[in-house]
């Protein structure tokens, strides 16, 4: 997976009011940034950054409402990407078995990209000495937000297993259909979800301020560990034990509750917050004053939670039709961003379907 949007452009627009941020649970040592980018506020560049948050809120709309309507209503004018995966009598997925898999490998993925990539990458190049391109490299740079987003990445690990949102254990899911098989299996895959997770918020606040900490090296081993017990034994006891486990019988309702109460209700409320978001942005552009603003920040903070939440799943639409790095790359990408903002060339903002 990848990085995000909207907070910038509310929070550089925030300056023309009152210079406060929108950033709920900043820390201490907030003086490091002051040459993050070579954007202060003057009257000739507000336009500018009005025009981003515009644009972008648009484009995330847009590609939130596709995503959603892919999943439930129909994928490339035939059936809906929900019913083709629940059947899973395709190329792609040819089992039960097939899509099981899918859910687990999601996971790996993100314990991966969470330890290895959103945490490793800042802190490798923190303790090489490149400080600097250490703190552009941490997700959610503006908002101040990185703990919360991978956390929600690894409840998005969570709820794919436990076959709900709310942290509940639903009888259909993997989880109790593991803890009727193997109870030591599926309490050790419960640890080690709840320990990344409880690890990465460890971290102390923000972590772009403290990338080289004892908390940030065991948040990657947590996040290492939880990876390691999904692919070596929980993927290696489905796809190999001997108690015809493996059957579209047994595995089918896991299936469907995956599907129908997890992922579509995830991308459901991804498309509602992102429509949210568009409207209080249209609301700033159009009578800024501090309250807009405000509201703004929050619900770009809201709009963020369902994406995040999502990144266990990114296969099928999300993939293939280049939705992860359109709803990432904008978002975050400081260097891109301030390109953008500096050139004022808002169609390199247009993205194609299925551009990555």
């Amino acid at each position: 997976m990848s990085k995000k949007f909207f907070y910038v452009a509310a929070l550089l627009a925030g300056l023309v009011f009152t210079g406060t941020s929108c950033a709920d649970d900043k820390g201490d040592n907030d003086d490091d940034d002051d040459d993050a980018i070579d954007l202060d506020y003057t009257a000739s560049n507000a336009n500018s950054w009005g025009n981003y948050m515009v644009n972008v809120a648009s484009l995330l709309k847009k590609d939130a409402e596709d995503l959603y309507n892919y999943w439930y209503i129909s994928y490339k004018g035939n059936e809906s990407y929900a019913t083709t995966f629940k059947n899973h009598n395709n190329a792609t997925y040819s089992s039960a078995s097939s899509c099981i898999q899918e859910l687990i490998e999601g996971g790996m993925t993100i314990a991966n990209e969470v330890g290895d990539a959103k945490i490793g990458d800042p802190y490798d190049l923190y303790m090489s000495g490149e400080t600097k391109k250490a703190l552009y490299a941490v997700e959610s740079w503006y908002s101040w937000h990185s703990r919360d987003d991978y956390t929600n990445n690894i409840w998005s690990v969570r709820n794919a297993y436990y076959g709900s949102l709310d942290g509940s254990i639903s009888e259909k899911s993997l989880s109790h259909l593991m803890s009727e098989l193997d109870a030591a299996l599926d309490a050790e895959v419960k640890k080690a979800i709840a320990d990344a997770a409880a690890a990465i918020q460890a971290i102390p606040q923000p972590f772009r301020n403290h990338i080289p900490s004892n908390e940030t090296v065991a948040a990657m081993d947590a996040c290492a560990e939880l990876e390691s017990i999904l692919k070596n034994d929980l993927k290696s006891y489905i796809a190999n034990n001997s108690n015809n486990i493996n059957t579209d019988a047994v595995l089918n309702p896991v299936v469907t509750q995956y599907v129908d109460a997890v992922v579509v209700p995830t991308y459901k409320s991804l498309k509602e917050k992102n429509d949210a978001l568009y409207n209080a942005v249209i609301v700033l552009a159009d009578n800024p004053s501090n309250s807009a603003f405000e509201t703004a920040c929050d619900a770009w903070i809201t709009a963020r939670e369902p994406w995040e939440k999502s990144e266990a799943f990114l296969f099928g639409p999300v993939d293939e039709m280049g939705l992860d790095p359109n709803m990432d790359s904008w978002p975050l990408d400081q260097n891109a961003i301030v390109q953008i903002l500096n050139s004022q060339s808002w169609s390199d903002l247009e993205w194609s379907e299925g551009d990555d």
